[in-house]
């Protein structure tokens, strides 16, 4: 096996360091969802979830670290393939990391992660199951909170959900707060965004998935309905948070399936019902 060059270990002290370009303000929600995708590159937080990126197959660019969780972070590093390069590891202070970064940075490691390319959602749909095809997604159209979007690729992995597909108007799956919500699950779920929208339904149909848009309609059946007579592939949609789907995907979906509720409820939060939906559809054998 090829010799993996050691990180290259710069203790830093000042926040102000030039070096630290990527790491500068995380908390502006509108300047990182301009500077991470043109730049190429997304946050991990947390060594979990920097493990979890990995293991996935992504490299860091650099990484910013409290000396508690340097040596974790070279056994992590260790087993990146060699490419001839060494990835820059920044050291400092936790007092230093929250100045730079504006937050208390969470069990002390952050990663700037060069951001993968998409595969197509034809790729996806087939390469999910080890190559055997995708049999249950999960389509979240226009989910604007990133925790949101987090918590259901959580409850997709933990719930067996074959691949996630967001459209374009969604938030970003690699966002920071997303990936930490999840516990960096979105490495874990394979998952690609869906460009035209609701026309792409075309896509899963062609792909012979029965369409389910969770919305409260007049026609819509109940989630045990479904669970009762589910179709061999099925793609559960859905929507943003207030006002849920659009009418337009309403409409064009195969089926409208509501979640039965109790006590005056007429719906739950997205990330909630995502939950729900997931679990009631799972493979039981």
């Amino acid at each position: 096996m090829d010799h993996v060059p050691a990180p290259e270990i710069i203790p830093l002290t000042d926040p102000a360091d030039e070096r630290l370009a990527d790491y500068v303000s995380l908390t502006d929600v509108a300047l990182r969802s301009k500077h991470e995708p043109a730049k190429g590159l997304y946050i991990a937080e947390s060594s979990t979830v920097l493990r979890r990126a990995i293991d996935a197959g992504h490299r860091p660019r650099s990484v910013l670290v409290s000396p508690r969780w340097l040596p974790d972070l070279e056994e992590m590093l260790a087993g990146l393939p060699d490419d001839g390069t060494r990835v820059p590891v920044y050291v400092a202070e936790p007092d230093v990391l929250e100045a730079i970064t504006g937050f208390h940075v969470h069990r002390g490691a952050l990663a700037a992660m060069h951001r993968p390319v998409l595969p197509s959602v034809e790729d996806v749909l087939r390469g999910a199951r080890g190559g055997s095809g995708a049999r249950r997604v999960a389509v979240l159209e226009d989910i604007v909170d990133h925790t949101n979007v987090g918590a259901a690729f959580r409850s997709a992995a933990a719930l067996g959900v074959d691949a996630v597909l967001v459209t374009p108007r969604c938030a970003d799956p690699l966002y920071r707060r997303s990936v930490r919500v999840s516990m960096g699950t979105v490495f874990q779920v394979p998952w690609t965004r869906i460009d035209e929208w609701p026309s792409g339904m075309e896509t899963l149909r062609d792909a012979g998935f029965v369409t389910a848009a969770l919305a409260l309609s007049d026609d819509s059946i109940s989630l045990d309905a479904l669970e009762r007579d589910q179709p061999e592939r099925l793609a559960l949609i859905l929507g943003a948070e207030g006002h849920g789907l659009k009418p337009t995907t309403v409409a064009a979906a195969d089926l409208t399936v509501r979640i039965p509720m109790a006590g005056g409820v007429d719906s739950l939060n997205v990330a909630a019902a995502a939950a729900v939906a997931f679990w009631a559809t799972r493979a039981t054998s």
